[in-house]
């Protein structure tokens, strides 16, 4: 009778390919959340130049005040970022 050797664990290049592969994902994720911050914070800076650009009387008709700019901005991106979560799943 012939005993067949099988290994308790897969071979050495199929674990470091795991390995290596799960590293790629969590590089691509990194440098994904790294642009989008990047973008996120091009975005809130336009804004923000578009918004002090503008008369008080255009902000008010609008509803906010110019000392109420950053304030409403980083309520705008606290709404983005939930919605974005929302949408992942």
């Amino acid at each position: 009778m012939t005993m067949l050797n099988i290994p308790r664990y897969p071979p050495v290049t199929e674990r470091y390919r795991t390995r290596v592969g799960s590293f790629l994902v969590w590089l691509g994720r990194l440098v994904d959340h790294s642009v989008a911050a990047a973008i996120a914070r091009h975005e809130r800076h336009a804004e923000r130049v578009a918004l002090r650009q503008f008369s008080d009387r255009e902000l008010m008709d609008i509803g906010i005040y110019r000392g109420e700019i950053e304030h409403c901005l980083d309520e705008a991106a606290k709404a983005r970022a939930q919605l974005q979560c929302l949408d992942r799943y």
